[in-house]
């Protein structure tokens, strides 16, 4: 296969029949396509669509993003999941105003900062500064080892990096700014669109005739990938400690882990510690169970159970760890006059269905 024939190809279909509407597209400004390619990592790009909206206006440039606090930076990313993500964005920003605010042009020093890995530098670098770079994110790595009918596995690092050297080979060395943005483009749209993970549309697919994948027959099995291993399964106890006005007892978690400085209720992973009294509740009680709310994520799959005891008028604070009581639990742009808080989307869902704060909170 001619590497010109595929470029040329995907190019073209691009400019006609990929998409177009996308807010971040349109532009060479780092910021707006890097906020992008960072939340569309994992995700899907309805799921994307407002968050990116609600965030710029928050976070308009690299300076207001860098400004800003942690936990605000948070809140307003919660329910996008994969939370390091805002944090190493935040943690860039920062970088990047202090060395004056200026973005490298290239791939190669893209990479030297915070979250920015490899196909997102080369994402940023073809679309901002026009740099010859292929992407290689989920969508690319199926797209060409079909067309290139690759066999490694793309589990092992050793087989991406060939993989790339391949991608790299298809490049047209004179394209300019334009068609290697709308390449990059393509890669993207063809690969969500038409090459999808199952039932590929083959027929609709402009490079059908250069896919050596389908000419062997062997789309559905490429790329190959190693099974990954069974989500593990895990318990978690929910200490909600509920005060007579509706304020809800938070902690801030772990720095690292799941939900890493999110803002949860206290976590125990016993049910008998989870039904014995904390020193502060009302005497005599006994607690409220909930109903389970289950949650997936990447690797584990979260059962959490909901344990509320109702605390004294009288008590001091609950000392397990520092915390603070909260009564807004909306987003962040619901009630802009209150400091926001960020906590993981399954558990804002439920306080607000289940526990919704005291009239006048």
């Amino acid at each position: 296969m001619e590497p010109a024939a595929f470029f040329d190809t995907l190019v073209a279909w691009q400019r006609r029949h990929g998409r177009h509407h996308l807010p971040w597209q349109g532009t060479r400004d780092p910021y707006r396509v890097w906020l992008s390619e960072i939340m569309l990592q994992q995700t899907q790009v309805a799921t994307v669509l407002p968050y990116y909206q609600r965030f710029l206006q928050r976070f308009p440039h690299l300076s207001a993003l860098a400004q800003a606090e942690t936990d605000e930076v948070l809140a307003h990313w919660s329910g996008l999941g994969y939370y390091s993500r805002a944090r190493h964005l935040h943690a860039c920003a920062r970088r990047l105003v202090q060395q004056g605010g200026y973005w490298p042009g290239t791939a190669a020093e893209l990479q030297r900062l915070p979250g920015i890995g490899a196909s997102t530098a080369a994402a940023i670098a073809a679309f901002c500064f026009g740099e010859r770079v292929s992407i290689l994110d989920g969508n690319a790595q199926r797209l060409l080892a079909r067309l290139l009918a690759f066999e490694g596995d793309l589990a092992h690092a050793p087989a991406k990096r060939v993989l790339w050297q391949r991608a790299q080979a298809l490049l047209d060395p004179q394209a300019s700014a334009d068609r290697m943005a709308a390449y990059t483009q393509g890669l993207m749209d063809l690969g969500a669109q038409i090459c999808t993970r199952s039932r590929p549309r083959c027929p609709e697919c402009p490079a059908a005739a250069l896919c050596q994948g389908l000419a062997q027959q062997r789309v559905a099995e490429l790329p190959q990938k190693s099974r990954r291993s069974p989500r593990r399964q895990e318990d978690w106890w929910l200490l909600l400690l509920r005060r007579a006005d509706g304020a809800i007892w938070l902690q801030q978690r772990p720095p690292r882990g799941i939900w890493a400085g999110l803002y949860a209720p206290p976590v125990l992973h016993t049910e008998q510690a989870a039904l014995q009294a904390p020193p502060g509740v009302c005497v005599g009680q006994t607690p409220i169970l909930h109903p389970v709310i289950r949650h997936s994520l990447t690797h584990r799959e979260l059962r959490l159970h909901p344990v509320q005891w109702q605390w004294a008028a009288d008590a001091p604070d609950p000392a397990a760890g520092p915390g603070r009581w909260v009564h807004t639990l909306g987003k962040p742009q619901q009630h802009p006059a209150h400091q926001p808080i960020a906590l993981p989307a399954p558990i804002r869902v439920w306080l607000l269905e289940n526990l919704p704060p005291a009239p006048g909170a």
